[in-house]
C-alpha cells in the first residue's frame, strides 16, 4: 500500500467509526449520527428493517475479512471457537443474561421446537399462543395436537393487540407453556412479557418467546423480564447475518431443557472408554460445527448497538413510528398496529390494490413490506431512518387514500 492509499484507507476507517460526530447529526437529518455508516441510505428510502435489517459497514467488513481468509490462510478452530464465546459474552450483556445462559442455535424456530420437546407434552396438555405469531409455532403445535393428543389455544387480537388478560381467558392448570413473539412481525405489537411471564408461572407454565423482532430493537433485560425462554434471529435488528440464533434459557430451568440432538461440541472432556462429560451450561445445545461467519458479522453488530445504545435506537424508532402512525391517521389511513405501541413497526390497511401501492412505492424508491396478500403495508424505523423519510412515506401513502 503506497501513501496516498494509505491515508485513504485510514481517512475512510475515520469515518465509519467517528459516528455521532457528523454535523449531519446535530442538524436533525441524522439523529444518530449512524447514516454514514449504512450504504443503504445511497440506494433510497429503505423502510423494512422488520423483513432484514441491513448490517453497518464495520459487520460486512467483519465477514469480508474472515471469507477471504478461507481463500489464503483459514482461520483456526480455536480462533472461530475463541469468536463465538466473545459474541456469547457481548450478547449475554446485552440482554443481561450470564453467557451459562446464552446458546447458539442455526434459526429462530430451533429455540422453540427445543423447547416444545423438552417440555415431554401429554395429551391433555394445552399450549397458549396468540394470532399475532409466526407461522412456526401454529404449524409446531398443530403437529403436537396430532402425534401427542395436546390442545393448541389461541388468543384473538383485538385492534391489533392481545392484552395479559386475553391469554388468561385460556390459561388452565393443563397448560404447559405460553409462548408469543415479543415484537409481532405482523403489526410490530409489543407483548407484556412480564406479565405473561407472571401469568404463566402462577399456573406452573413457562413462558417462550420469538425474540427477532425485539433484540436489539427493544431493550431487554432478563434480570427484570422473568421470561423463562427465547430466541432470536440475528438478520434483523442485531445487524447480523443469516445462520445462527442466540438461544437465551434461564440459569433456573437449564436442568430441565435438555438439547434435542448431541455432537462434539457439547462435550466438556472425553473419558476412558469413548465416554463423555457435557457442558451443563447453554453450551449444551450447540452440538456440530456451526456458521462461523455469521460470528464475526454479528460481534461486529454487537459492538455496533452497545456503541449506539440499544435505549437510543430504541426511543428513535418509536419517535418515527408514532409520527409515521399519527400521519397515517390524519391522511384517513387504517394503521393495524394499535396506538401508543412502543416499537419501530407500524402496519396499515393497504386502500388499493397491491400492484398500484407498489408502484407508487418504487417510484418514490421506498423500500417496504406488503403483507396478508397485498391488503396491509408494513414498514420499520430502523437506526439510520429520519423523520424526513418518513415524511416522504406519507407522501406516498396521501396518494394512496
Amino acid at each position: 500500500m503506497n501513501r496516498r492509499e494509505f491515508f485513504h484507507a485510514t481517512s475512510a476507517a475515520a469515518a465509519v467509526t467517528a459516528f455521532g460526530r457528523s454535523a449531519s447529526a446535530q442538524d436533525g437529518t441524522d439523529p444518530l449520527g449512524v447514516r454514514a455508516d449504512f450504504p443503504v441510505v445511497d440506494h433510497g428510502i429503505y423502510l423494512d428493517a422488520p423483513y432484514i435489517t441491513p448490517s453497518p459497514r464495520t459487520a460486512t467488513e467483519a465477514v469480508r475479512r474472515f471469507v477471504e481468509a478461507k481463500a489464503r490462510a483459514p482461520v483456526p478452530l480455536g480462533a472461530m471457537l475463541e469468536q463465538k464465546e466473545t459474541v456469547r459474552r457481548q450478547f449475554a450483556n446485552l440482554m443481561g443474561a450470564s453467557p451459562e445462559e446464552i446458546g447458539f442455535l442455526s434459526a429462530t424456530s430451533d429455540g422453540e421446537n427445543t423447547m416444545a420437546q423438552a417440555l415431554d407434552l401429554q395429551p391433555g396438555d394445552n399450549v397458549v399462543l396468540d394470532s399475532l405469531h409466526f407461522s412456526t409455532s401454529y404449524i409446531l403445535y398443530r403437529h403436537l395436537e396430532q402425534t401427542r393428543g395436546i390442545e393448541l389455544r389461541v388468543a384473538e387480537a383485538e385492534d391489533g393487540a392481545v392484552p395479559v388478560e386475553a391469554f388468561a381467558r385460556l390459561v388452565d392448570s393443563r397448560t404447559r407453556l405460553i409462548s408469543v413473539a415479543w415484537v409481532s412481525h405482523q403489526n410490530g405489537f409489543l407483548h407484556d412479557i412480564h406479565g405473561l411471564a407472571d401469568l404463566a408461572h402462577a399456573h406452573d407454565a413457562y413462558l417462550y418467546a420469538d425474540a427477532i423482532q425485539a433484540a436489539g430493537m427493544v431493550p431487554i433485560d432478563v434480570r427484570r423480564t422473568p421470561i423463562d425462554c427465547f430466541c432470536a434471529g440475528t438478520y434483523k435488528w442485531l445487524l447480523g447475518g443469516f445462520g445462527i440464533a442466540p438461544f437465551f434459557v434461564r440459569d433456573s430451568i437449564l436442568d430441565r431443557i435438555p438439547p434435542d440432538r448431541r455432537g462434539f461440541l457439547q462435550t466438556s472432556r472425553e473419558l476412558p472408554g469413548y465416554q463423555f462429560e457435557f457442558h451443563s451450561g447453554a453450551r449444551k445445545f450447540e452440538y456440530a460445527t456451526p456458521a462461523f461467519g455469521a460470528f464475526y458479522e454479528l460481534g461486529a453488530g454487537l459492538a455496533y448497538l452497545e456503541r449506539v445504545g440499544v435505549e437510543r435506537i430504541h426511543a428513535h424508532g418509536v419517535t418515527l413510528a408514532q409520527r409515521a402512525r399519527r400521519g397515517l391517521v390524519e391522511l384517513g389511513l387504517h394503521p393495524v398496529t394499535p396506538a401508543g405501541n412502543q416499537t419501530a413497526i407500524v402496519a396499515f390497511e393497504n386502500p388499493t390494490d397491491q400492484a398500484t401501492a407498489a408502484s407508487r412505492f418504487e417510484q418514490a424508491s421506498i423500500k417496504l413490506s406488503f403483507r396478508e396478500g397485498g391488503r396491509e403495508i408494513r414498514f420499520g424505523a430502523a437506526l439510520f431512518n429520519t423523520a424526513a423519510e418518513i415524511d416522504q412515506l406519507l407522501e406516498v401513502a396521501a396518494q394512496l387514500a
